[in-house]
Order: C-alpha cells, then sequence, then structure tokens
C-alpha cells in the first residue's frame, strides 16, 4: 500500500478496532495522494462546493439523481468514529470537486473503483447526518455522545398506516448522495463504503430520481402531480433560517445543520392509474396539469382553503392532501422537501384499502425526504395530521426511513462535526 496514503487509510479503519488512538492519529496525519481529476474537462458549473456553513445538497437545487445510504457503527471507541468522518470528509472533498480519492498502484487493491474515470462531476453533492442511535442504544452511551443530543432530536414516533420493514429502518450514520448522473451518485457511497470498512456497516439503501430537474417547470412524482409547489423557498434566507437551519439551540456541532427525515413510502400505482381524474385531483387538492390549487389557474398562487362551491362544499376538500400538508393548517409549519421518485422493480404486494388485491405490483413510489428546523415542530407535527386523515393514504405506504441529525457545514481542514467529537472528549 505505500505510495497510496488513501488506501492506506482505508486499511488502517479496518483495522482498527480496539487500536482508537492509533487509528485517530493515523488518520488524521494521513493525506490524500494528488492524483488527475475525473475528468479534464469539468467546468465549475458541474461543481458544487463542499466546504460551507451548511452541508451541501440541502438548500442545493435538486439534481436528478439521489443514492440514500444508512450505516450501522460496529466499532466500539469514539475515537474509530471520529476518524471515519474525517476519512469521509477528505473524501467527500474531493469526489464533489471530481477528484479519484488516490493513484492506483499494482501490488495493492486500488484506492477508488475507477467507474468515474473520464466523467465530470454532475454536481455531485453528499449529506451526512448522525441517527438517534449514534447517541444512545438500548439506554447505553455507546460513544460517551449521549449529553450532546440536543433536545429537537427526538425518536420519530410510529404513524398511523406505518408498514415499517425492520431492515429498512434507522441507521447510526446516513448519507445521502445527490447527482445528475446516477451512476455518480452511486459510486461517491460506494467509495465511502469501502472505507467504512471494519467500522460501520451498510443497513439500507434506496436510489431514487427526478425529472425536470434542468427545466423550470416543478418536477411531477409518479403520480403525474406537481411535487413541491409550496415548498419553503432555499433561495431565501430568512424562510431557511425560520424553518430549515438550526440555531444555537443545537449546540456548536448543529449550528447551521437540519434535521433530515427520510420515508421510502411505495405507492400502489396501479391503483391510482384507475382512479377517475376528478377523483386523484380531489385527493390531492390540485389540478392535475397545472399543479394550480382546484379552482383557481396559478401553480403558486394562495391556497384559498376558505373557498365552496355552488353547493356550499369545500373546493379543496377537508381530508386532501395539500389542505392537511398547508402551514394554514398546521401553525405555519414548513419543511424543505427535496423528494425523489424511486422504482425498485415488481413485488409481491397486499394493497391496504379495496379491492385489497394480493398480486406482483410496481415497488415504487416516493422516497421522502425533507430537511427542518426542529423535527417537532415540523415534519411530526404535521405528518401526525396527514397520517390519519390524508385521502391519499389509501395509496401510499411507508415502508422505512429514519430520522438524521446533519451537522452544520465543513470548513477547510476539519472534519465534519469535529465539534461533537472534541466536546465529548473534554
Amino acid at each position: 500500500m505505500s505510495g497510496c496514503p488513501f488506501a492506506s487509510r482505508r486499511g488502517l479503519l479496518g483495522a482498527a478496532v480496539g487500536l482508537a488512538g492509533g487509528l485517530a492519529g493515523s488518520i488524521g496525519g494521513a493525506r490524500l495522494a494528488r492524483a488527475d481529476a475525473v475528468s479534464p474537462g469539468k467546468t465549475n458549473e458541474q461543481i458544487v462546493p463542499f466546504h460551507g456553513p451548511h452541508q451541501a445538497g440541502i438548500a442545493t437545487p435538486m439534481q436528478a439523481h439521489t443514492y440514500f445510504a444508512a450505516f450501522d457503527i460496529i466499532a466500539e471507541q469514539r475515537a474509530q468514529v471520529a476518524a471515519l468522518m474525517r476519512a469521509w470528509t477528505d473524501a467527500a472533498a474531493r469526489m464533489t470537486q471530481g477528484l479519484s480519492l488516490g493513484a492506483a498502484t499494482p501490488d495493492a487493491p486500488p484506492p477508488d473503483s475507477g467507474d468515474m474515470l473520464g466523467l465530470p462531476p454532475a454536481r455531485l453533492t453528499l449529506t451526512f447526518g448522525f441517527g438517534p442511535t449514534l447517541f444512545s442504544k438500548d439506554n447505553v452511551d455507546r460513544f460517551g455522545l449521549a449529553s450532546q443530543r440536543p433536545a429537537a432530536f427526538v425518536d420519530l414516533p410510529r404513524f398511523a398506516g406505518d408498514q415499517l420493514d425492520p431492515a429498512r429502518i434507522g441507521g447510526d450514520l446516513s448519507v445521502q448522495a445527490c447527482a445528475d448522473d446516477a451512476q455518480t451518485a452511486m459510486h461517491a457511497v460506494r467509495q465511502l463504503m469501502r472505507l467504512a470498512d471494519g467500522v460501520a456497516a451498510i443497513r439500507w439503501v434506496q436510489a431514487g430520481f427526478v425529472a425536470g430537474t434542468q427545466s423550470e417547470e416543478t418536477p411531477r412524482n409518479l403520480m403525474g402531480f406537481k411535487d413541491g409547489s409550496s415548498n419553503v423557498a432555499a433561495g431565501d434566507p430568512t424562510a431557511m433560517e425560520r424553518h430549515v437551519w438550526v440555531g444555537d439551540e443545537g449546540g456548536t456541532w448543529m449550528r447551521g445543520g437540519s434535521y433530515l427525515v427520510a420515508r421510502p413510502i411505495r405507492i400502489a400505482l396501479e391503483h391510482w392509474d384507475r382512479m377517475k381524474l376528478a377523483f386523484q385531483e380531489q385527493t390531492i387538492g390540485r389540478h392535475k396539469v397545472s399543479g394550480a390549487p382546484l379552482g383557481t389557474s396559478d401553480e403558486f398562487g394562495p391556497l384559498n382553503l376558505d373557498a365552496t362551491d355552488e353547493d356550499g362544499n369545500p373546493i379543496v376538500a377537508e381530508n386532501a392532501h395539500v389542505r392537511l400538508a398547508a402551514p394554514e393548517t398546521n401553525d405555519g409549519a414548513q419543511i424543505l422537501r427535496r423528494g425523489y421518485s424511486y422504482d425498485n422493480g415488481v413485488a409481491m404486494i397486499a394493497e391496504r384499502w379495496p379491492p385489497w388485491r394480493h398480486a406482483l405490483e410496481l415497488d415504487a413510489g416516493l422516497l421522502f425526504i425533507c430537511y427542518q428546523r426542529d423535527p417537532r415542530t415540523g415534519f411530526i407535527k404535521i405528518f401526525d395530521r396527514m397520517s390519519k386523515f390524508d385521502m391519499l393514504n389509501q395509496f401510499t405506504t411507508p415502508i422505512g426511513g429514519g430520522l438524521f441529525a446533519c451537522p452544520g457545514g465543513v470548513t477547510n481542514g476539519r472534519y465534519l462535526a469535529q465539534n461533537l467529537f472534541e466536546s465529548a472528549a473534554s
């Protein structure tokens, strides 16, 4: 492995169990081998800066593809986890610039899988998060971090309609890779998996996609409706400070960060496709073609929840999706949604609602992802009502996911959540 510092780091991580002090020193002092850019022709438009006050991939304009992964930590020492964070930080900083992870030598495994050679970074972002079980698990303070867990970082409750697969929930760590190329996103997570060898193991993954990211039109989901018309404006600093970015209440390591909820939600698309257009629009509360609230023509116009038809019935039904999700009905609560569609092929599925079919159907739906300043007043508040009353529930089934605390951004020369691990050590 001589001549390849990054490969050496990976080897140290794999051999690190029980050698926390040596691991931290070795990884902290190792530097990445200078390597050629993945694409000599890459442009600044294809690069999203990794360093900054906030992690990239939250307020970043949506890319076309995502690859979300959750990990379980198998190491036993806090120093090993901190060393992994340093290694991941170094790797992420390089990959988002379109750089490989080191120079290959004939007598060692290549430090980079090489499947991105010659390809641009495609606006790659990597957003990292910590699960509640990093701080305590089964009432055990595993890494001396329990006292650093913010009050807002609660456990997600179980909601009405949840059919959660134990193999697809939770995780000590999360990584969301987003890029305009599917292979770029997967490549990035694949390299992080290699670096985590011996320290963290993959728990669950979900790839996703969204159409129209290069268009001025709001993207459509698999149900054919525009998704995100009333989203928090990521370009509005005031709205982001109020609804998305964590302030001093989260402690120094979470300042400038955000809480991520990820929920794979299967959609009974065959059932949905048999519904009349009028029923589909009543269920959502918007016109399918224009995306405008029912009874209006402007997609981004106000949602008039008091409007009634000639018979005095609400134009937007009491249990319509948009009404239950609206800030007006949730004490002003808002979240920043960055959802992606997913397609896992087909599976034998039992529908929740009539006609209660048990058949081979599309295993596809929405990888719901949202960010917020406080999940208690954000996702949990909004989704509790939606899970009980939303008309859309007869077509959707949450099957997994979790809540993760995404620390603030990283300055050059430091590693992700360094304040967290340093404060715990003091």
